[in-house]
């Protein structure tokens, strides 16, 4: 037997662990260290370990299913089951227009799928109408990102940074759960003489590690960061020359933080003043500090403006393109960052250029080989287009996402999915989305196929592949060449991920994610690269092109300017509202959702897993014992919240970890305890979010 081991990268969160996979002896592979790689060491949390699991064909699925006429979905062949869905498009653009046929992607597929996944809507399919799940990741934090920097990357430095630098304010973050081996950098910026502040409503195992917890009301750190930046300026530690030299737009924003005085946003937030006082000294008084956000701030219907009320302290303080110090955004996602930058995005064409720009369109419409003219424009946001789904879109193909668990207002949206015309999904295993299509296509798993990914920190990784998949099974790009051949687009739309990044390093070529200096080889060699990295042009004519190694990579972003046309980093003043649904007397709680250790996102693979399974078995409702006391509810008693859009049920889990007035669910979970039942889908006006996490609750006790 073959006991080489392949090395490679975790199929699930940001930070792209590295790990080493064996040939097992009864079969399939074995996980093991792969100290090398500098971002996890080795280290690996349970999901990592026991991703494996589910490649097995106990859980996944090994052959193509179609929708009998008696309503079952039974085995099919590749060839019966694509030219199912080839029919099912087609039939929709036929009858309705190119719009009416739907793509929906997903922010774990690798750089060349998601690549192809936007190419082939845009060049087959012709529609406008292509978002993707990333949408509900990070997409306030890069909105605002990009207002102020001129440029969206995750973390504009790697995560060695941290631990050298002297405060980190973590906002919204619950890193020993949704990334475990990230914390050890907390940790070492801590055992250095640093400071962690912690942003959460919550007493998480993150919060707990923390030199100072803010537990603020659900919805309110946008008023909190204006908070602290009042502070700042009555205190008198803005970075005067640093604001004259590289910013624009200080006044307005300086007026907009002024109405915020520390007693109204203790009223609003529920954060002590004194404790606003500390965070702006022990912020303030190192030589370098950073701000971290991740979901808590973003998913809300003002998520763009919250981060940007953060990115502006960074920046009244001199804390922004500085080394050891900036504001950056945890992606969640495997690549809920390279997900976006290729072109699955409803506004974005490869290489993160926009898809209304005229010198864009021209740029990768040459490398496609189609006319400029024939890209359609921007289509809808993702919770909009599921929105639209059997009124203005008839056929839906939908890649690597579980939106019936996942996706705010989940029941509405599940109905939604039932009343299209048309359903296909490619998932490795028959999720709670996948059991509603016409036609299911098995598609392979991370250890079964090479590709890149990009993690929260920007760094370019190569997925290996490790072992066969099963007979049955093909790939992504397998199937979207098979559709593309059938809907009568023959080339352009190769199966060797190799060869797609190749295309896709020319696509992105001089854009803000300029990945052309990077290859294959350059990635295996020395363990991902920083984008952008571009070739270049050398001496000797137009088409003289250094070789890819000429470029570095760029590690850190903003050392030298901004991404902004004059290099300036640009404040964005901004106000405190309130959430789009706040308590009342009929919902007088606040629900707040997040994920648990154990699980991933939808849970559509993790729950597959018998050892994540057992640490973790289903849903629960955090209640303060306060609250539980006045409904009467004790611990594992079953309890339902119910929200203006829904009633889901789980057992009572009382702590005192949570604030009174606030209550907390996972969302790993379908069924009667799905908390996306209960979520709304108020949206950001410029990121498009969903309010994920705040909606106006009530809890009662289930009775026997």
């Amino acid at each position: 037997m073959d006991t080489t081991s392949t090395p490679t990268h975790c199929p699930y969160c940001a930070l792209q662990c590295g790990m080493n996979l064996t040939p097992a002896p009864t079969g399939g592979v074995e996980v093991s260290e792969r100290a090398d790689f500098p971002v996890n060491r080795g280290a690996l949390c349970g999901k990592g370990r026991t991703a494996p699991a589910v490649l097995s064909s106990s859980v996944r699925l090994t052959s193509p299913l179609v929708r009998s006429a008696e309503g079952a979905l039974v085995p099919a062949t590749w060839e019966e089951a694509l030219d199912r869905v080839a029919a099912g498009l087609s039939s929709a653009r036929s009858a309705y227009g190119p719009d009416a046929c739907g793509v929906f992607g997903g922010g774990g597929l690798t750089n060349e799928k998601a690549y192809t996944l936007g190419k082939f809507a845009r060049v087959v399919l012709r529609t406008s109408q292509i978002d993707y799940n990333g949408r509900f990741c990070m997409s306030s934090a890069a909105a605002a990102g990009t207002k102020a920097f001129g440029l969206d990357r995750g973390l504009p430095f790697p995560l060695e940074d941290i631990p050298k630098t002297g405060c980190v304010i973590l906002v919204g973050s619950n890193l020993a759960e949704t990334m475990p081996p990230a914390l050890r950098y907390f940790a070492e910026l801590r055992e250095n003489g640093g400071t962690l502040i912690v942003v959460d409503p919550r007493r998480t195992k993150t919060a707990e590690q923390a030199d100072l917890h803010l537990a603020p009301r659900p919805g309110t750190d946008l008023a909190l960061a204006l908070g602290l930046l009042h502070l700042v300026v009555a205190e008198g530690r803005t970075d005067e020359a640093y604001i004259r030299e590289r910013t624009a737009g200080w006044e307005d924003a300086r007026a907009a933080a002024m109405a915020h005085w520390p007693e109204h946003v203790e009223r609003i937030t529920g954060v002590p003043v004194p404790q606003l006082r500390e965070v702006v000294r022990l912020f303030c008084d190192p030589e370098a500090a950073m701000v971290l956000t991740a979901r808590g701030p973003e998913q809300q219907s003002k998520g763009t403006d919250t981060v940007g009320a953060w990115i502006n302290l960074c920046l009244a303080t001199g804390r922004a393109g500085r080394p050891l110090s900036g504001y950056g955004c945890l992606t969640g996602q495997g690549n809920g960052q390279g997900g976006r930058e290729h072109g699955q995005k409803a506004d974005q064409l490869p290489g993160y250029r926009k898809l209304t720009d005229p010198a864009a369109r021209r740029h990768v419409a040459e490398v496609w080989g189609v006319d400029p003219d024939s890209l359609p424009g921007p289509g809808r946001s993702a919770y909009e287009l599921l929105d639209a789904l059997g009124s203005d879109i008839r056929a839906l193909l939908l890649m690597g996402s579980n939106p019936v668990v996942s996706a705010p207002r989940a029941a509405h949206v599940e109905e939604r999915l039932k009343s299209l015309d048309f359903l296909a999904v490619c998932d490795v295993v028959l999720s709670e989305t996948a059991a509603l299509a016409d036609v299911v296509l098995p598609v392979t798993q991370w250890a079964e196929e090479t590709g890149t990914t990009t993690s929260l920190e920007g760094r370019v990784l190569l997925r290996r592949q490790a072992l066969t998949p099963p007979d049955g099974v093909r790939s992504d790009l397998e199937v979207l060449h098979g559709l593309a051949d059938r809907l009568g687009v023959e080339k352009g739309f190769p199966t060797d991920p190799e060869e797609v990044f190749e295309e896709l390093r020319r696509a992105s070529a001089g854009g803000p994610a300029d990945y052309s200096g990077i290859t294959y080889r350059r990635l295996a060699e020395e363990n991902g690269v920083f984008w952008p990295c571009p070739a270049g042009h050398a001496e000797g004519g137009e088409d003289a092109v250094w070789p890819a190694a000429a470029h570095p990579g760029s590690p850190r972003l903003f050392l030298d300017r901004f991404a902004t046309e004059d290099g300036r980093a640009r404040f964005v003043a901004v106000t405190h509202r309130a959430l789009a649904e706040e308590p009342d007397d009929e919902y007088p709680l606040l629900l707040t959702t997040g994920r648990v250790v154990a699980q991933y996102q939808s849970g559509a693979q993790t729950r597959r897993v018998a050892e994540l399974n057992a640490a973790a078995p289903g849903p629960f409702v955090e209640l303060h014992p306060r609250l539980a006391a006045r409904l009467g509810a004790a611990d594992g008693d079953p309890v339902a919240v119910i929200s203006r859009r829904g009633r889901a049920v789980a057992p009572a889990r009382v702590t005192t970890a949570i604030r009174p007035d606030t209550v907390f669910m996972p969302f790993h979970w379908p069924g009667e305890g799905r908390a996306n039942t209960l979520t709304n889908p108020a949206l950001d006006p410029t990121s498009r979010m969903p309010e994920f996490k705040a909606c106006a609750v009530r809890v009662e006790t289930v009775r026997p």
